[in-house]
C-alpha cells in the first residue's frame, strides 16, 4: 500500500492513473455515442502529460538523470538505461505520433483511431512503470 499511497506524490500520481485509466475505458465503452475524438485526444494528451510529469517526480527520474550527468545525488528507483525508462520512451513516442496526427486527420473515425492508438501508448506505459514499480520493491 505503501507503493501507491506512502506520501502525498505518489497518492496523486495513484489516483490521476486510475482516473486515466477509466477515463480510456469509458471512451472506448461508449465509443459509439462520441462525437468528437479530437477533444478527447487533447484530454489524453495534456492529462497524461501532468501525470507523466509526476510520475517522473514520484519515480525520481530527475535524480537518475542527475546522477548519470554529473553523480552529485542518488539515482531513483529506475537506471536511466533500463526496461521501464526504454519502454516509456517508446510509448512517449507513440503518443507524440498521434498527437501531431490528430489534427491533420480529416474525420473523427481516422480521430478515433489514433485515440486508441494513444491510449495505447499511455496503457503501455502505464502498465510496464507500475509492474517494475512492483517487481523493484518485492
Amino acid at each position: 500500500m505503501k507503493l501507491y499511497f506512502g506520501n502525498m506524490v505518489t497518492t496523486i500520481t495513484t489516483i490521476m492513473i486510475i482516473a486515466l485509466v477509466g477515463f480510456i475505458g469509458y471512451s472506448v465503452w461508449n465509443r459509439n455515442t462520441i462525437s468528437y475524438w479530437g477533444c478527447r485526444n487533447l484530454f489524453l494528451l495534456m492529462y497524461g502529460l501532468v501525470i507523466c510529469c509526476f510520475a517522473a517526480a514520484r519515480d525520481g527520474l530527475d535524480k537518475t538523470i542527475q546522477a548519470a550527468v554529473d553523480g552529485s545525488c542518488t539515482p531513483g528507483i529506475f537506471p536511466l538505461i533500463s526496461i521501464p525508462t526504454i519502454v516509456g520512451c517508446i510509448g512517449a513516442a507513440v503518443i507524440i505520433v498521434a498527437a501531431v496526427a490528430t489534427p491533420i486527420a480529416k474525420s473523427q473515425r481516422m480521430r478515433e483511431i489514433w485515440f486508441y492508438v494513444m491510449s495505447s501508448g499511455v496503457m503501455l506505459k502505464v502498465v510496464v512503470m507500475e509492474l517494475a514499480r512492483i517487481i523493484q520493491f518485492i
